[in-house]
């Protein structure tokens, strides 16, 4: 059984005309996505600004509440608890946000950031206790446990970044949601942040659902990859094999934009035409058509499945 199954989860929200005016339109952040997350394993979600991962992100851990589908944290539906039960099973998944920078209380010191966890879900039975648990989670992530007492403004980007994960650890997850930690970061301090992650995933098995917009560092550190387009997954396997033969126009659009070393590569660079479709209203048909150089008739028409291809792989698309 997986630690996190998501089953065709959509989030819709609903959008006025004017002030005063019923909502007659609903915005599709997500729109029908399923997938898993085995325990102990790395999950990456990536796609193209705007396509509904981070709303995905927020919904599985009901940050959001979803507009239809399911969310199983092993075995337990989480879309049909109320707000007091949730609460307990808070523990065993939280987040580390995007800005390193907004995403920490400026009036606290670090410590009683990483702190307020361990007094929500009563983690430490005295002060004492409390001191040792968020000096051992500082030093876990290369902080030293003297710092607990400086505030944000003291610290690095990378450093701040590295608070945030502390702060996740805090509750002992079995999943964290990722949503995109390394962007707001110097690409020096992002491979730092990358690799404190896996290493951190590796010791404590933890499960990672890793957003982000770069295939280069999902393949690193992710055992498997979805690819996310308006709102939908439209292809997902093993990265190794996803990132060498991918399957659906789109991730092939993306990995051709993936900078290379080699100066004698002969990858050739796909650019789409035209823009992302609005999710208000996204066209008939496969979502990618539009912009698809290879579609077809049937495309402007029937909503491709996402359908097994053998060896782990699904794509939705009509002609993989």
């Amino acid at each position: 059984m997986a630690l996190l199954d998501v089953q065709d989860l959509k989030v819709h929200f609903p959008v006025k005309q004017g002030l005063f005016a019923r909502a007659s339109q609903a915005l599709k952040a997500v729109d029908g996505v399923t997938l898993s997350v085995g325990k102990g394993e790395a999950l990456g979600l990536v796609g193209e600004s705007g396509c509904g991962k981070t709303t995905l992100g927020r919904a599985v851990l009901r940050l959001v509440t979803p507009t239809g589908g399911r969310v199983f944290f092993e075995g337990q539906d989480l879309t049909a608890l109320p707000a007091r039960k949730l609460r307990g099973w808070r523990r065993q998944f939280q987040m580390i946000f995007q800005d390193p920078y907004s995403s920490l209380d400026p009036r606290l010191p670090v410590g009683e950031s990483i702190g307020e966890a361990l007094d929500i879900h009563r983690l430490a039975p005295d002060r004492a206790a409390r001191a040792a648990r968020i000096g051992a989670l500082m030093e876990s992530v290369g902080l030293r446990p003297e710092q607990a007492s400086r505030y944000p403004h003291e610290f690095s980007g990378g450093q701040r970044q590295r608070i945030g994960i502390a702060r996740a650890l805090a509750v002992e997850p079995r999943l964290i949601v990722c949503d995109e930690p390394v962007s707001a970061l110097d690409v020096s301090v992002q491979a730092q942040v990358i690799n404190l992650l896996q290493d951190l995933q590796r010791q404590r098995e933890l499960a990672l659902l890793f957003i982000s917009h770069d295939l280069a560092v999902v393949e690193h550190l992710c055992a498997r990859i979805a690819v996310m387009y308006l709102g939908r997954i439209v292809e997902m396997g093993p990265a190794r094999d996803l990132t060498s033969t991918p399957r659906h126009p789109y991730t092939q659009a993306l990995l051709s934009a993936v900078p290379v070393v080699d100066p004698d590569s002969k990858r050739a660079r796909i650019v789409l035409g035209g823009d992302v479709p609005s999710p208000l209203n996204p066209p008939s048909g496969c979502p990618f058509h539009p912009r698809c150089p290879i579609a077809e008739e049937r495309c402007r028409r029937d909503v491709p499945a996402l359908r097994e291809l053998g060896a782990g792989r699904l794509a939705a698309c009509h002609l993989a």
